[in-house]
């Protein structure tokens, strides 16, 4: 296994951030609802940012290896802030679309407004995050290459 994880500790670092995320996100959403979903280990949006933890722990593992002032940590870096700024913006955006969507849809067929062969399909309303579970994301992710660190390289 160790051999595995040193192949590209990069990648490694990478997946294993997403993975803690994605199942924080479920024990979350299991303590907040009260039940057990497990399309939360695959959905996005939610606490934490999984999307963040993966950019930040690897551009966190880049900067270790490469250096922090190398050219391949400023292109991780800077990619990793347009994946940052598209999880608290964009896909945040489309999620308040989906919410009104979602509200105004049913209210247009229920006055036969829209033709009733119309199938409606709810859509999924979160898409994004808010800044907490960004920032949650990023500490994720740079502890995960802390520790990665500590564990495995000399």
């Amino acid at each position: 296994m160790r051999q595995l994880l040193l192949y590209n500790p990069c990648i490694s670092v990478a997946i294993i951030a997403w993975l803690l995320a994605q199942i924080l996100k479920l024990l979350l959403s299991t303590w907040a609802t009260r039940r057990v979903d497990f399309s939360r280990l695959v959905d996005s949006g939610g606490m934490p940012s999984s999307h963040t933890a993966f950019v930040a722990g690897l551009t966190s593992m880049v900067g270790y290896y490469e250096g922090w002032h190398s050219t391949l940590f400023a292109v991780v870096f800077c990619i990793s802030l347009i994946i940052v700024y598209d999880a608290t913006n964009l896909r945040r955006s489309a999620g308040y679309h989906a919410q009104v969507l979602n509200e105004v849809v049913p209210q247009l067929l229920t006055g036969k407004i829209i033709k009733e062969e119309f199938t409606f399909r709810r859509l999924r309303e979160l898409l994004g995050h808010n800044p907490i579970e960004v920032f949650v994301g990023v500490i994720l992710g740079i502890a995960v290459a802390i520790v990665f660190v500590s564990l495995f390289v000399s």
